[in-house]
């Protein structure tokens, strides 16, 4: 029996306790295994990187010289990645996808698959990788694959320290560490590439940058390893549903093998018996007692609590000093249904911030409020993103995507004239039907001029102002957060919004009384969070004026 048999079977028979994602993907290698058709299991080709890794790697820490000893999540792993093949005993995959709690061994693991790559897979002058958002992130890699060369004397004869790599003078390959902000990553010719701990890197950038490195490489390797993350509505985002899509069948990719290791429900984070769902090397690689610690740190203290679900948990999470955790406003809900009214807000930017502008809709019978958004940013900013090829966007935000969805519009000039509201509004009005019975507005940002404007498009009773401070918003604040929790707010799943929930911290005063904040990073955007927020302080105010017209 293989490695790839024997624990994929495990899982399936639930002798070992693995999350719903995982026995998704051994279903599919142990269907494929039996059931052969372009692409056939080969157990040699498959044990020959396996044998060198445990023949000629050593533990760069820990008993450091001892042998390198694969678990079986690992050899099971690792027989799939490099055991299917076609006729020509060209592999399979040339992409994999790995999320793990920390601490598990995935860069002792990834080191050994470098210099297995770099002197046993055939391949001519081959370039090997280890790219991470910061130089000495990415360096970790390197240096226990280097480490693992020193205490072995069958590599460190074959191979060269050089002052930016290692290298093998028998293929003129080089195994390198690189930081995703270099200069040098155009021009790569990438036969292994590994980004490590994609959740840190916070634009797509790289990662399409990498994919594309490697398209003249007969059978390359794109490996992506990470623990989840605090940052969201990034490349980790977008290659995690991607993942999770292939798994459902949703996309069809054969070249592409996610091995997502997470809790199914954070309700299991306490449950010591499930704890093995997001650290399959628990217990061999990663101490339990170590984890029974931090669990119980996380009980004690509430702030270390969100570290605890994200790292070892691979749950999405916020930081301790946000005003909404993830699970509290994410609602995937969408909607497609006909408003007659309307209760907007909207936030002003002084220059170069975000612009937007909410719709707080109800219909009769219907508890729910349905949220219409629009945000605006300004064109010189949008042009300094997409024709920089920006590697590290303003916000870390995805603001190009979102032009194209039209989910943001840009405006000319570098800044947003406030005029994109009235027409956004009017814009509601005349062709959707929508009528704003009443706009909440700070008027910090609003001018006589155009608040004139929208009275003569909708009446002087219409524009309302919603002063900032704790007196106006706290209570509010408050209970919005008890409606976003209990997902009462419906927003169509719009991923500027989450970015600025997941952004909104609260600053409360000695008697409790609260109001949103930006963190200290001036880039994170709370626009439409304020924007919403203004909408409903509106709604609670003329809540039973808003009902009788619905």
């Amino acid at each position: 029996m293989t490695w790839l048999e024997e624990y994929g079977t495990a899982v399936l028979d639930g002798k070992i306790v693995a999350c719903r994602r995982i026995k998704q993907v051994y279903e599919k290698l142990l269907n494929d295994l039996n059931n052969p058709g372009q692409y056939h299991f080969d157990e040699d080709i498959a044990n020959k990187h396996i044998g060198f890794i445990e023949r000629f790697c050593k533990q760069a820490q820990g008993k450091a010289g001892t042998p390198l000893k694969l678990e079986l999540f690992q050899k099971a792993k690792l027989q799939a990645i490099f055991g299917f093949v076609d006729d020509l005993d060209l592999r399979k995959y040339n992409e994999v996808m790995t999320l793990e709690g920390r601490k598990n061994g995935k860069t002792t693991e990834m080191s050994a698959v470098a210099l297995d790559m770099l002197m046993n897979d055939g391949e001519g002058a081959p370039e090997c990788y280890n790219i991470a958002t910061a130089l000495d992130q990415a360096k970790k890699g390197y240096t226990a694959a280097y480490q693992m060369v020193i205490q072995s004397k069958d590599l460190s004869m074959n191979l060269k320290k050089r002052q930016s790599d290692i290298y093998f003078p028998l293929n003129m390959g080089f195994f390198k560490a690189l930081a995703s902000n270099s200069n040098s990553l155009d021009g790569l010719n990438g036969h292994l590439i590994t980004i490590d701990e994609l959740a840190a890197i916070k634009n797509r950038d790289i990662y399409d940058l990498m994919k594309q490195s490697m398209s003249s490489r007969s059978q390359p390797l794109l490996f992506c390893i990470t623990t989840n993350g605090f940052v969201r509505d990034n490349i980790f985002d977008s290659q995690y549903k991607y993942a999770c899509d292939v798994l459902d069948k949703k996309i069809v990719n054969d070249r592409f093998l996610p091995f997502l290791y997470e809790l199914d429900n954070a309700d299991e984070w306490d449950k010591e018996d499930m704890w093995i769902k997001s650290n399959p090397g628990l217990g061999t690689i990663k101490k339990v007692e170590f984890l029974r610690e931090c669990v119980q740190k996380a009980k004690d203290d509430s702030s270390f609590k969100p570290t605890v679900m994200v790292k070892d948990f691979n749950l999405k999470e916020t930081s301790a000093t946000t005003w909404l955790r993830y699970d509290e406003f994410n609602n995937e809900e969408t909607f497609d249904c006909k408003f007659r009214y309307c209760i907007g807000g909207m936030d002003g930017a002084d220059n170069v911030d975000l612009n937007a502008a909410k719709a707080i809709c109800m219909r009769p019978g219907d508890d729910h409020l349905y949220v219409k958004q629009m945000y605006w940013i300004p064109e010189e900013v949008a042009n300094h993103l997409t024709t920089d090829g920006s590697r590290r966007e303003r916000d870390s935000a995805a603001y190009k995507q979102w032009i194209e969805q039209d989910l943001m519009r840009t405006y000319p000039g570098n800044k947003v004239d406030k005029k994109v509201f009235l027409d956004w509004f009017l814009e509601l009005r005349d062709v959707e039907d929508v009528y704003p019975l009443f706009i909440g507005y700070d008027p910090w940002h609003i001018d006589d001029s155009l608040l004139r404007q929208f009275e003569m498009e909708f009446g002087k009773s219409v524009m309302i102002p919603v002063r900032q401070g704790v007196a106006t918003l706290s209570q509010p604040m408050k209970d919005m957060k008890a409606d976003l929790t209990a997902k009462r707010f419906i927003y169509n799943n719009n991923p500027i919004d989450k970015m600025c929930f997941f952004n909104t911290e609260a600053k409360t005063d000695i008697n409790g009384n609260i109001q949103p904040c930006k963190s200290d990073d001036a880039r994170k955007r709370i626009d439409g969070t304020a924007a919403l927020l203004d909408a409903y302080v509106i709604l609670e105010s003329k809540y039973d004026e808003y009902q009788s017209m619905i």
